[in-house]
């Protein structure tokens, strides 16, 4: 995999108390800053931003366990993404590292909020890049998180692709299906506009892509049956299930202290983290693309954004500050779509917390 990085930017794998985690990092001094990628990727996504970054800034980009050249360990689902919180953090100590910026971007946005919930005054700032869901993926309604059903319902493992899930363990770098994760790049990753620089940059975000690994403790992640519809509920191990609201909840982030200035950034056609998102079951069922769906009264499409806007305004009101940035022309992945628009809207989000300091 790292024979696709770019000059500038390095690999080194840092051993934690934990597993050994590979990382990115360019060789200079400075505030750190640290990425933490999304599902089913690595940090392979983040080098053009760590490039970008300004001199004054240290960028690292860390694999998590089970994606890039990190120690493929299996995820504690019940834990919600407190395994790849705590892993990021043992970088942190690995490093030597006191307090740093994050960035977490779609899964890795729930990692950074699940980090500054459980260790605060080790966050400068927060950047949230189309973050997931404070509530989770998939089975909840209103802007509070609701479950729709006690069981997680229409959450966790069962929601994969099977095919995809194929796909991606056999290696596909076709074009040939819907499911293949070169279509699933170009149809969901990013904006419909988006341009690459050149052939080699799409190879690498496969490559990436490519380097998750597939099972029960991984991804997608094990499941349970369930009469309600669709009839998949979340298991305890894996990737997806780790997202599920039944595991993974931040409705308390107004509470920390100290309360770092946080930043979200979103591209405005995200069809992954969105209210209206092509990833929730309930919502296809809504539209006619997964049979059966019971109505809006019994699993009613995930509001993702306005989750995410009500527990930023609980925090704010609460004596926190945060900021939010829309890119036009932008899908899920505003880093690698628009770089220069989403450069800017970072560095102020960075500086804030230098100012902070």
């Amino acid at each position: 995999m790292t024979t696709r990085l770019r000059p500038g930017v390095v690999s080194a794998q840092v051993p934690t108390a934990r597993l050994a985690v590979h990382t990115l990092h360019c060789d200079r001094t400075g505030e750190p800053v640290v990425f933490i990628h999304g599902n089913v990727s690595s940090a392979l996504f983040w080098q053009q931003s760590m490039l970008d970054l300004p001199e004054r800034y240290r960028p690292i980009a860390v694999d998590l366990r089970g994606f890039g050249d990190t120690e493929a360990k299996e995820v504690d689902a019940t834990r919600g993404l407190r395994d790849y919180a705590d892993d990021v953090r043992a970088v942190l100590d690995g490093l030597g590292l006191a307090a740093v910026h994050l960035v977490g971007w779609s899964m890795g946005g729930g990692v950074a909020m699940q980090l500054l919930r459980d260790d605060p005054a080790r966050v400068r700032s927060l950047t949230l890049v189309n973050p997931v869901s404070p509530y989770g993926f998939g089975g909840t309604h209103g802007p509070d998180g609701v479950l729709n059903d006690p069981s997680g319902a229409g959450s966790g493992g069962g929601c994969a692709n099977p095919d995809f899930v194929a796909r991606l363990g056999a290696g596909d770098r076709s074009a040939d299906a819907p499911t293949a994760p070169r279509s699933v790049f170009q149809g969901a990753y990013v904006h419909p506009g988006y341009q690459p620089g050149d052939d080699a940059e799409v190879e690498t975000y496969l490559d990436s892509m490519l380097t998750t690994r597939i099972g029960d403790g991984h991804y997608p992640g094990d499941l349970q049956s369930t009469e309600v519809w669709p009839g998949v509920a979340p298991g305890e191990h894996g990737v997806l299930n780790a997202m599920s609201p039944v595991h993974f909840r931040i409705d308390d982030l107004h509470t920390i202290e100290p309360k770092p200035p946080v930043t979200w950034i979103r591209g405005e056609g995200d069809v992954i983290v969105s209210d209206t998102s092509l990833f929730d079951l309930a919502y296809l069922g809504s539209i006619g693309a997964v049979e059966g769906w019971p109505g809006d009264r019994v699993a009613p499409p995930q509001p993702m954004i306005a989750q995410t806007r009500h527990v930023l305004e609980r925090y704010s009101a609460a004596g926190g500050a945060y900021t939010e940035t829309v890119i036009e022309q932008a899908g899920h992945s505003p880093h690698i779509e628009r770089p220069k628009e989403f450069m800017a809207a970072l560095v102020a989000g960075l500086d804030a917390g230098s100012r902070v300091e």
